[in-house]
């Protein structure tokens, strides 16, 4: 049985999400951000008042490691935590004004990046090809 291990899907995926991990982390160096700090960071500029059980599971994280890169993002001074009105067991994070501040800098950074990184294809191409990588997801789902 032939396998070669640079032409398998989840080799190749590795290596890609590995390669495009580390330019992120080289963006975000100067404003000493990890990648995971940065994808906590982007699922509260979407929606605060979450909890961090919603944001482990938005961002695909356990509940340990979430925690610690909001204790982090705290001693950054870039969210806070309030008590969950309902769960008194839970608490809800939000952003400060100087997290929030941040989106308007991060965000053109990334984009940057991801259109350099998405350079010789087109946007029908991107769009089929994260389709087909969510596909993917759910089949292993």
């Amino acid at each position: 049985m032939n396998f070669k291990l640079n032409d398998s899907l989840g080799f190749i995926l590795n290596k890609v999400n590995t390669k495009l991990k580390n330019e992120l982390f080289q963006q975000l160096k100067e404003y000493d951000f990890t990648p995971e700090q940065w994808a906590v960071l982007n699922c509260l500029w979407e929606q605060e008042g979450i909890t961090p059980k919603e944001l482990a599971d938005m961002t695909f994280k356990d509940k340990p490691n979430t925690n610690r890169i909001l204790e982090k993002l705290q001693i950054k001074e870039l969210i806070f935590r309030t008590p969950h009105p309902v769960d008194k067991r839970a608490y809800q994070l939000f952003l400060t004004d100087r997290g929030l501040a941040l989106r308007e800098e991060l965000i053109p950074k990334v984009q940057k990046l991801l259109v350099k990184v998405t350079t010789g294809l087109e946007e029908e191409k991107v769009t089929e090809l994260k389709n087909m990588l969510n596909q993917i997801y759910y089949n292993i789902k």
